[in-house]
């Protein structure tokens, strides 16, 4: 597993979830293939509902984003302390090779932004069928 570079959107605020690293499945990203992004996140306060956007950049350009309920994939309530955001999306054969970026908003029920990171990922030119296979 590659250690993924994380940043907080905006470095001055203080956000109420706090992430401490992202670990994406498989690792190098292969096209056509369903890729994982597991989040390990800390809150200090319960949370009850919510909503997670994603938002994907590709050399800066928007080339996707969804919305989804936070509770869809983590059962609801969410104790205070440690718990983790999974995400996953089958990348398109036709995805393009190159640069990534991945912006995570985690927002309340009141649609208050809990928190707010962008990593860098990179998508290579092989598609799943294309690997070389393992000996």
């Amino acid at each position: 597993m590659e250690p993924w570079s994380l940043l907080y959107a905006d470095k001055r605020k203080e956000y109420a979830v706090t992430v401490s690293g992202v670990e994406i499945i498989p690792d190098p990203i292969i096209k056509g293939k369903e890729t994982s992004f597991v989040i390990s996140a800390f809150t200090d306060k319960p949370l009850s509902e919510g909503e997670v956007v994603i938002g994907v950049a590709y050399f800066g350009w928007s080339v996707y984003s969804e919305t989804g309920d936070l509770c869809a994939n983590i059962s609801c309530l969410i104790p205070a302390g440690d718990f983790t955001i999974s995400y996953t999306q089958l990348l398109p054969t036709i995805a393009p090779p190159g640069s990534y970026t991945l912006t995570l908003k985690v927002k309340d029920g009141n649609k208050s932004e809990l928190t707010c990171i962008k990593f860098d990922f990179s998508i290579g030119f092989f598609t799943s069928s294309e690997q070389p296979m393992d000996t």
